[in-house]
């Protein structure tokens, strides 16, 4: 089970990455937001210890962005003990909140508790228009009927789905799929996004897969 660890104080990160390993956990740690938000979307953890003085972009930013796609639990980390921070930190989908400082087993603590009411694992289910993705069981639904995909659809999918909107590019959906030096060839990605595209519309959503001559490939709103 994965943990992001997210504070720009070296000092203090190690300290809750030493006590979050010694619970038997994996950690990730990430020194800024916008590394935080690359970490999160790409590494998927099971929660996010989350500091809000953060440079780059700050927590509230980092945890509005990652909740427009994850429900990922979050608990926030800050040195101001005001009730206005507390209360946005929870608006925006915070699941706790540790202010500095704290002892490691505090933390620790509310970890667990927070794993503890999710079931053990953060909820992996990614939503756009009438798709919906559960990523540790690999089915996809649209509009409520499950749709049968091959991995590789499955996987091109869910990096559409985690960047919803976004363009992009065929070298980062080869690098992404089957590796950075593979020789994939354009006509077998189109193959498989031809076939993903065509499930798609077959099951309701026929703008699901975009493709935009000269800027890339993006889901679409499949409302």
């Amino acid at each position: 089970m994965s943990i992001l660890v997210v504070d720009d104080d070296a000092r203090l990160r190690d300290l809750v990455r030493i006590a979050l390993e010694r619970a038997g956990y994996q950690v990730i740690t990430a020194s800024d937001g916008k590394i935080a938000l690359t970490h999160a979307l790409r590494e998927e953890p099971e929660l996010i210890v989350l500091d809000v003085g953060l440079p780059e972009m700050d927590g509230f930013e980092v945890c509005r962005k990652i909740r427009a796609t994850s429900e990922v639990p979050i608990l926030f980390l800050t040195a101001r003990d005001d009730e206005i921070d507390r209360i946005v930190g929870l608006e925006l989908g915070a699941d706790d909140y540790v202010t500095k400082p704290f002892s490691p087993r505090e933390l620790v603590a509310r970890v667990r508790a927070i794993l503890k009411r999710m079931g053990g694992v953060a909820q992996k289910t990614r939503h756009q228009g009438q798709i919906t993705l559960h990523v540790e069981a690999r089915q996809v639904e649209v509009a409520g009927a499950n749709i049968a995909l091959t991995g590789t659809e499955f996987s091109l999918l869910d990096l559409f789905m985690k960047s919803p909107g976004k363009m992009l590019s065929r070298a980062h959906l080869v690098a992404e799929i089957w590796g950075a030096r593979s020789e994939v060839s354009d006509r077998t990605l189109d193959s498989h996004l031809r076939n993903l595209r065509r499930k798609l519309s077959d099951a309701g959503c026929p703008d699901a897969i975009e493709t935009v001559h000269g800027q890339g490939i993006r889901l679409g709103s499949c409302t």
